[in-house]
């Protein structure tokens, strides 16, 4: 059977989405944009917004 071409795409369009549109928040706040890939992944990805909402940013330490 195997995996079909809209089936690769579906999986790309929501590896891109959270890069796309998180990515430059995480950016803004001063974490790499890289961080924005953890919510891909289930549970994961909770416990992150998690922490960041609750720890210091980088972005705050500068002044």
């Amino acid at each position: 059977m195997g995996i079909s071409i809209w089936q690769l795409i579906i999986i790309l369009v929501l590896i891109v989405i959270p890069v796309v549109i998180f990515g430059p928040v995480a950016k803004k706040a001063g974490f790499s944009r890289w961080w924005s890939l953890i919510l891909i992944v289930p549970l994961i990805n909770l416990i992150m917004v998690w922490v960041f909402a609750f720890m210091e940013w980088p972005a705050e330490k500068k002044g």
